[in-house]
């Protein structure tokens, strides 16, 4: 029996660090698939977009700050119910202008030295993300 793909979307995935350590989380608002989650900030590229272009718009729209830079920190995969996501995921520890909820999301800065969020649930997808981050910092 041959196996049915569904399609790939691909998507950028934003940590902001801040110079206390600190990454941030958003949660995702009503209406959205897995209303309520808390995940890292980001959302789909479009079609000719690089991955920083892809964070550039969407932390300008989610969070109403300026990214100045990014460094990539690893790609996953993960396969949710509503969709098949290929996820992007970059550093950014310099940005202009203060996180806000642009979108009517709260937001939360977590410790990395504190382990397990304060926040939930989590996303299923941002579990390998901060896991590859601790690798990284810790």
């Amino acid at each position: 029996m041959s196996e049915i793909r569904r399609p790939v979307t691909e998507v950028a995935a934003g940590i902001l660090l801040d110079g206390a350590g600190r990454y941030l989380l958003g949660q995702r608002p009503e209406g959205k698939p897995y209303a309520g989650y808390w995940e890292i900030p980001g959302g789909k590229i479009e079609e000719g977009e690089t991955v920083f272009q892809a964070l550039k718009r969407e932390l300008q729209e989610e969070l109403g700050i300026d990214i100045e830079s990014s460094e990539d920190l690893t790609m996953l995969e993960h396969d949710y119910p509503h969709a098949y996501v290929r996820l992007h995921v970059s550093i950014i520890r310099n940005w202009r202008g203060i996180p806000k909820g642009c979108e009517g999301q709260q937001l939360s800065w977590q410790s990395i030295s504190e382990g397990i969020p304060t926040v939930g649930p989590l996303l299923p997808a941002a579990w390998p993300m901060l896991e590859k981050l601790k690798e990284l910092l810790l």
